[in-house]
């Protein structure tokens, strides 16, 4: 198993792979249709998404999570 400390990059990786996956997949049908060889387009679209999306989010993620602490608000510790 991998350490704990390494869960932002390994969540950064499981979420840019299923991301990349299924909008990759989403894209390519909606431009091209469901062609004979929409697999092997996908498949490449899906290649290259990933790849951007991958360091993307490592970078991104920081900021997103600044973002969702200011606009959520403090809960109250009342019992």
């Amino acid at each position: 198993m991998i350490n704990r400390k390494y869960h932002k990059v390994v969540f950064s990786f499981f979420m840019s792979l299923l991301m990349s996956c299924i909008m990759s997949l989403v894209i390519s049908i909606f431009n091209v249709g469901l062609v004979s060889n929409i697999i092997e387009i996908w498949l490449k679209a899906w290649a290259f998404a990933f790849t951007i999306a991958f360091p993307t989010i490592l970078v991104v993620s920081p900021v997103v999570h600044k973002l969702v602490s200011l606009v959520l608000k403090e809960e109250d510790n009342v019992i």
